[in-house]
């Protein structure tokens, strides 16, 4: 699968599989009725604990966003509500990407881009806005 954990910020690894399986679904790189790793299968590529994958996999059942079956595993479930959602996400990152582009062809470079972005984002967090 394509999950990556960071271990340098300081954010628990169950809450970062949580954001990364969100975002694969909004993003439209997993699809609704689209099988996960087992857990024990996903612990051992991520390094993690099955407990850690268990508690992430919990977490989203509860949300609605995945439907835990007995013996069969998890199953991505994106109801109607989050299918608007998705789409959002999509006409978003297509925006990003066009602006991207924008930037490259003003002579900005990708470590440039990606450091505006940050502060633009740190910035709105500092004051409270989301």
């Amino acid at each position: 699968m394509f999950f990556k954990l960071n271990t340098s910020i300081g954010q628990p690894f169950y809450v970062q599989l949580m954001q990364q399986i969100r975002h694969a679904a909004e993003s439209g790189a997993l699809q609704d009725g689209d099988q996960l790793p087992g857990i024990r299968t996903l612990a051992e590529e991520l390094v993690v604990s099955p407990n850690t994958v268990a508690r992430a996999y919990s977490e989203l059942e509860h949300e609605g966003l995945l439907e835990l079956r007995q013996g069969s595993g998890a199953f991505l479930t994106i109801k109607r509500r989050a299918r608007g959602l998705t789409e959002r996400v999509q006409a978003a990152s297509r925006k990003v990407e066009d602006l991207i582009e924008e930037l490259h062809q003003e002579g900005l470079q990708d470590n440039e881009i990606w450091r505006l972005f940050e502060t633009a984002l740190f910035h709105r967090a500092e004051i409270g806005a989301e």
